[in-house]
C-alpha cells in the first residue's frame, strides 16, 4: 500500500509562517503526505502544493448543535479535510479524552466522509509493566465497538508511544517492529482486513531515523509533529517514505 506521511503542526503556525513553509513543500512520488493544522488555517491550507491532502488535529463527537466551540466533521469536509486526528496522546492527556470519546470521534469523521487517524500508545510505566497490548487494545477496542470491524479496515492507525511524543526520544526499531506487528495480528483476530490497514508511527521521527523506521515492513508512514514544522526536515522524512534517498 501507499505509505502516509501526515505532518501534525499541533499549537503551532502563523500565517506568513505557514505560507513560507507551504512554498518548500514538494510532494514526492510513492507516498501520500498530509498536514493536520490548527482550525483557523484550514481557509489558507485550501491553497496547498499539489498533491498535499489536508487534514485536522481534533474533531467534534456530535454533529451540530449546541456546543460552544466544538468543530464538526461535516465542516472539516466543508473545508476538504480528508483526514483528522482522534485520540492523540495530548488530547487524552491534557483534555481528558477516554477511548469511548475516541471511539465516538472516529464514527463523527467518518460519517462525514473524513479518514479519522486514530492514535493509540503505551506510557513509560506500562511499558515497563509489559502492558503495551493490553493498553493498545484496550483503546482500539473502544473504536471497533463503534464502527464495526468492516469499517475499522478504512480507518489509519498511528502507534505514538507517549514517552517518545516530543521528548527526542524515539522508540527502538525492533520495539516499533514489535508493537506494529501486534496491533496488526490485533486487528485479525477481530475480523478486521488488517492488511487494509495503514499504521503509522509517531514519536520523535526525525529526518535522521525516517530510513531506519520506514524499513520496517509493518510501518506504513508516519505522524509527524516538529519535523513538520521544518520543510526541509519533512521532505526528507517524506521522501525517506516514498523509498527515495
Amino acid at each position: 500500500m501507499t505509505r502516509l506521511v501526515a505532518g501534525n503542526w499541533k499549537m503551532n503556525g502563523s500565517l506568513a509562517a505557514n505560507s513560507a513553509l507551504l512554498e518548500g513543500l514538494a510532494v514526492p512520488v510513492g507516498v501520500e503526505v498530509a498536514v493536520c493544522v490548527p482550525f483557523p488555517y484550514l481557509a489558507q491550507l485550501q491553497q496547498r502544493p499539489a498533491g498535499l491532502a489536508l487534514g485536522a488535529q481534533d474533531v467534534s463527537e456530535f454533529e451540530s448543535g449546541a456546543y460552544t466551540g466544538e468543530v464538526s466533521a461535516a465542516m472539516l469536509a466543508d473545508f476538504g479535510c480528508r483526514y483528522v486526528i482522534v485520540g492523540h496522546s495530548e488530547r487524552r492527556a491534557l483534555f481528558g479524552e477516554d477511548d469511548e470519546v475516541v471511539g465516538r470521534k472516529a464514527r463523527a469523521a467518518m460519517a462525514a466522509g473524513v479518514v479519522p487517524i486514530v492514535c493509540v500508545g503505551e506510557t513509560l510505566t506500562e511499558r515497563d509493566e509489559g502492558r503495551v497490548m493490553q493498553v493498545i487494545g484496550r483503546q482500539l477496542e473502544a473504536v471497533i465497538k463503534v464502527l464495526g470491524a468492516q469499517a475499522m479496515s478504512a480507518v489509519v492507525l498511528a502507534y505514538e508511544p507517549v514517552w517518545a511524543i516530543g521528548s527526542g526520544r524515539s522508540a527502538e526499531v525492533a520495539q516499533v517492529a514489535e508493537v506494529h506487528a501486534g496491533i496488526r495480528e490485533w486487528l485479525r483476530r477481530q475480523g478486521v482486513a488488517a492488511g487494509s490497514v495503514r499504521i503509522l508511527y509517531g514519536g520523535s521521527v526525525k529526518a535522521e531515523n525516517a530510513a531506519a523506521l520506514f524499513a520496517v515492513p509493518e510501518v506504513d508512514g508516519g505522524l509527524i509533529g516538529g519535523a513538520s514544522l521544518v520543510a526541509r526536515d519533512f521532505m526528507t522524512i517524506c521522501r525517506a517514505a516514498a523509498g527515495v534517498v
